[in-house]
C-alpha cells in the first residue's frame, strides 16, 4: 500500500517533467518556424530579383542588338559614300562627302563604346552579363531557400509529431533537419553557388 502513497507524486513528477519538455519543443518549434519565415522571405526575394534581373539582362541585350543594327547600317552609308567618292569631281561634293565619313566614323566610335553615356555596345554588353550574373546567383539562391524550407517544414512537423507521440527522438530528427534547412539558408545568403547537390 505504501507504494500506492507514491504514485499520484510521482504522476506529479513526471506530467511536470512532460510539461517541461513540451515547453522545450514548443520553443524548438517557435525557433524552426522562424527560421522558415527567414527562409522564406528570402527565397522570395530571391525570386523577385531572378526575375528582375532577366528582364533587364533581356532589356540590354536587346538594346545593344539595335546599336548593332544601327552601326551596320552607318557602316554601309560609310563604305557606300566612300566608293561615291572616287567619281565626284566637284570639290564641294567631295569635302561634304569626308565630312559625312568623319562624321560617320565618330558615330561609328561611340556605338562601339560610349562611357561618358554607359551605352556603347562594349558597356551595354558588360552591363548585360552583370545582370546575367545577378540573375544566376538569385536563381542558385533560391534553390537553396527552397531546400532550407523543405527541411525546416519537415522539422516542424518532426517536433510537433514529438509532443503527441511522445517520442523524443523525433525532436532530434527534427533539429537535425533545422540544422540543415539553416545551413542551406547560410548557402544561399552567402555562397549560392558553393554546391550543386540538387
Amino acid at each position: 500500500m505504501a507504494g500506492h502513497g507514491h504514485a499520484p507524486h510521482e504522476q506529479a513528477e513526471h506530467a511536470e517533467h512532460h510539461g517541461a519538455s513540451n515547453k522545450q519543443i514548443a520553443l524548438i518549434i517557435s525557433i524552426l518556424a522562424l527560421l522558415l519565415a527567414i527562409s522564406e522571405t528570402l527565397g522570395k526575394a530571391a525570386q523577385t530579383q531572378t526575375l528582375a534581373s532577366n528582364i533587364e539582362a533581356a532589356n540590354l541585350w536587346g538594346y545593344f542588338q539595335g546599336k548593332t543594327v544601327r552601326l551596320t547600317v552607318v557602316r554601309a552609308q560609310i563604305e557606300d559614300t566612300e566608293i561615291a567618292l572616287h567619281a565626284m569631281t566637284n570639290e564641294a561634293q567631295i569635302a561634304a562627302a569626308k565630312r559625312g565619313i568623319e562624321h560617320w566614323k565618330r558615330q561609328v566610335a561611340r556605338y562601339e563604346s560610349d562611357p561618358k553615356e554607359n551605352d556603347g555596345r562594349k558597356e551595354l554588353s558588360a552591363r548585360a552579363k552583370a545582370a546575367e550574373k545577378k540573375r544566376d546567383d538569385a536563381a542558385a539562391a533560391h534553390h537553396h531557400y527552397e531546400v532550407a524550407s523543405a527541411s525546416v517544414q519537415i522539422a516542424i512537423v518532426l517536433a510537433s509529431a514529438a509532443i503527441i507521440t511522445g517520442i523524443g527522438m523525433l525532436v532530434w530528427f527534427g533539429i537535425g533537419l533545422g540544422v540543415v534547412g539553416l545551413a542551406f539558408t547560410g548557402i544561399g545568403l552567402f555562397a549560392p553557388h558553393a554546391i550543386h547537390l540538387f
